[in-house]
């Protein structure tokens, strides 16, 4: 194998996406986190920072140097464009970084983008992939799996789902579908292992 394949991972909220993506770390894949990358960016002395407060104020950027992330929820919530604004920042620096981080992968390692929000980005992350992993589940399973894992209401999460893209559309984009719908850890497992043969013969 001379060069890896770049493989895009997404899915909606509670779906299993992370775990997928640590499943797929252990295997050897090179993985892009890119909400990983997103949180450095918005954190103390991170590169979005002075962007942030030239455009929102200095009011959004707490007394430790971060984003104010409960403050921009509710400027988010009252007024939509501020939403536009901070990922017309964030957008072009996580890309930046995104494509400095693959570029640290060995030559015949498979690149996993970690990208949950790939299916409602434009086509910038689904030009930089040869193939699209969904991890895919039930609604009601991805309600449940969030208020367990991080206590929230359950208004809360169905507030992000809507915000989301639909699971028609994010399996319309897939190359390759996992239904983490029922599964044990290792059924999940055997899953993933799965697609990693059969990427590495290279289909």
């Amino acid at each position: 194998m001379t060069r890896g394949l770049v493989i895009g991972l997404t899915g909606g909220i509670g779906s299993g996406k992370s775990t997928v993506s640590q499943m797929l770390t252990e295997l050897g894949a090179h993985l892009v986190d890119t909400d990983a990358i997103s949180r450095s960016l918005t954190a103390p002395g991170g590169a979005a920072i002075p962007h942030i407060a030239e455009h929102f104020g200095a009011h959004l950027i707490t007394p430790e140097g971060a984003m104010d992330r409960a403050r921009m929820r509710e400027l988010a919530f009252a007024d939509p464009s501020a939403l536009a604004r901070l990922e017309g920042i964030l957008h072009p620096l996580i890309g930046q970084h995104a494509d400095a981080h693959a570029g640290l992968a060995l030559p015949d390692q498979h690149i996993v983008y970690d990208v949950p929000l790939l299916a409602e980005s434009s086509r910038r992350w689904r030009d930089k992939v040869d193939r699209i992993l969904v991890v895919d589940a039930e609604p009601e399973t991805q309600i449940a799996r969030v208020m367990v894992r991080s206590g929230w209401p359950r208004e809360a999460v169905e507030a992000v789902l809507a915000k989301q893209a639909t699971r028609e559309v994010r399996r319309a984009l897939a190359d390759h579908v996992i239904l983490n719908e029922g599964l044990s850890l290792e059924e999940l497992r055997a899953e993933v292992n799965k697609l990693w043969r059969l990427w590495n013969n290279g289909a």
